[in-house]
């Protein structure tokens, strides 16, 4: 059975077209109404209906801004607008967009039946254009990869259809990598111990590793060379055990290699070496996102345009007063939680009595609100930025000391950015500041220069693996050649 939604503001039509129309006799369910366009979103999200009926004007979001969102979502979804009948550039602009009809106001129950009689014959027609497509056009390949990006973007309800596209060694998947690519270049040879298959959503590059075996050491010998050798970035997400944690690694992928490049690093960047801060939630919105990134990397510029850019959005949207004192104080928070990454007491930015759900409170109008707002973000980085510089030098020189004190042990960036006292996702940043290197490549080094020592000594490969941290011999000798140019026993030997 085919599943609809309505979205209209007016009451009265959407308990109209509810009650008055007999769906089930058109093989269809109505699954869903919503009066404005975020909710409306939301069901579409919740219910992914195959047939949308929408009103073009609708507070919050218009019916054109949920039909674009949907169909770059979606975009097989049957969409039909309402409009008025001086709405005729609107209805232009939604044929544009590809919907599949528009219904004049006022809407009569007639018209809406004719309409959905339409449909069914479209959705008959196209079912068979689709299955002889499907027969004659797609490739396995290609169907495996929209199921790959359906199981990054939906994550549990994907799996079936994944499953039925990836075929009989689905049953032998362990685990899932997500790596996110600068360019589109890198292609990994499949293995034994795993399949690499490669999506792309919009602009983005993403190559979804299934693995077979729970050990990765294969892919990751892969990964050390690859990025450098074709000039590009590469981010990786964590590897969970469950598909539907997919869209975890993928997001993680994404934040690694945003943040790769922003140190201007060629290769490897994994996300457990950017480090991540738990009190920040993991639903935030690209705009959300952005702005925290901006105050941690210490990018003011970058930081003031997002902030305008997020005011301004606030104003388009004509929000109520309460919706946009909420969004405020929900950035305003989110700041505060950044900035403590640098040092716990930079919660006092405005003094001890500094509480913003009810500083906002005494705010009259819209003006004063988003004034006092991007007073209180800019004091918010500025104070990052202050105390940033002040502990920068000691901090990192205390990090270097450490590390070349315990590189033999299993070191990690949260270690070390504990022993510092710092959050790690801000000291790996700041570490690049100050050393203009990494904090792994640094620590690489180290071993590195340790290795050569314990060689020239004349000591066994497996061993000096052992004592500088590394417990694949065979991860060190593929590292070690990477940075001195040969394996580890063509170098003893040379001594």
């Amino acid at each position: 059975m085919l599943k609809a939604v309505i979205f209209d503001d007016e009451y009265i039509v959407l308990q109209g077209l509810q009650r008055m129309i007999d769906w089930t006799k058109y093989g269809i369910e109505l699954v869903g109404t919503a009066a404005n366009g975020k909710e409306a979103l939301t069901v579409f999200e919740k219910m992914h209906p195959d047939i949308v009926f929408t009103d073009i004007r609708m507070p919050g979001m218009d019916g054109l801004e949920v039909i674009e969102k949907i169909l770059s979502i979606a975009p097989e979804t049957i969409c039909i607008v309402f409009s008025g009948f001086n709405e005729f550039e609107y209805v232009k602009k939604a044929l544009k967009l590809g919907v599949t009809d528009y219904l004049e106001k006022p809407i009569t129950i007639p018209t809406i039946e004719d309409a959905i009689q339409r449909i069914i014959e479209e959705i008959s027609h196209q079912q068979n254009i689709s299955s002889l497509q499907l027969k004659w056009e797609n490739t396995r390949e290609e169907l495996l990869e929209k199921a790959t990006l359906d199981l990054l973007l939906l994550g549990e309800d994907a799996i079936p259809k994944w499953r039925e596209s990836f075929g009989s060694e689905a049953d032998h998947v362990v685990g899932v990598t997500v790596l996110a690519l600068s360019r589109k270049e890198l292609v990994l040879q499949n293995h034994s111990s795993y399949k690499a298959v490669q999506v792309r959503n919009g602009l983005e590059h993403s190559l979804v590793v299934f693995h077979f075996q729970d050990r990765v050491e294969d892919l990751w010998e892969q990964l050390l060379s690859c990025p450098e050798k074709f000039g590009m970035a590469l981010g990786s997400g964590r590897t969970y055990k469950h598909l539907a944690d997919a869209k975890k690694s993928y997001k993680e992928a994404l934040q690694a290699l945003r943040y790769g490049q922003f140190m201007d690093e060629i290769g490897w960047t994994l996300f457990e070496n950017i480090g991540e801060n738990p009190q920040i939630p993991a639903n935030l919105t690209e705009q959300e996102e952005s702005i925290i990134f901006h105050i941690r990397t210490g990018d003011k510029e970058g930081f003031i345009n997002q902030l305008n850019s997020f005011i301004k959005q606030l104003e388009e949207q004509r929000l109520n007063p309460n919706v946009i004192e909420q969004e405020i104080l929900k950035i305003i928070y989110l700041g505060m939680e950044v900035a403590k990454e640098v040092r716990e007491d930079i919660l006092k930015i405005n003094g001890i009595g500094f509480v913003p759900h009810i500083e906002i409170r005494l705010l009259n109008t819209k003006e004063t609100m988003y004034r006092w707002f991007r007073e209180q973000m800019e004091k918010i980085m500025d104070r990052s930025l202050n105390v940033r510089q002040a502990i920068k030098h000691e901090a990192v020189e205390k990090a270097c000391k450490y590390m070349k004190e315990n590189f033999f042990r299993d070191l990690t960036l949260q270690e070390v950015s504990e022993y510092v006292g710092m959050n790690p996702t801000y000291f790996s940043l700041l570490f690049k500041e100050e050393m203009e290197i990494t904090y792994i490549k640094y620590l690489t080094q180290i071993r590195v220069e340790q290795a050569k020592k314990l060689l020239r000594e004349g000591q066994r490969v497996g061993y000096v693996s052992e004592k500088v941290g590394y417990h694949s011999s065979k991860h060190f000798s593929e590292l070690f050649k990477k940075y001195v140019g040969v394996k580890p026993g063509q170098y003893r030997d040379s001594f």
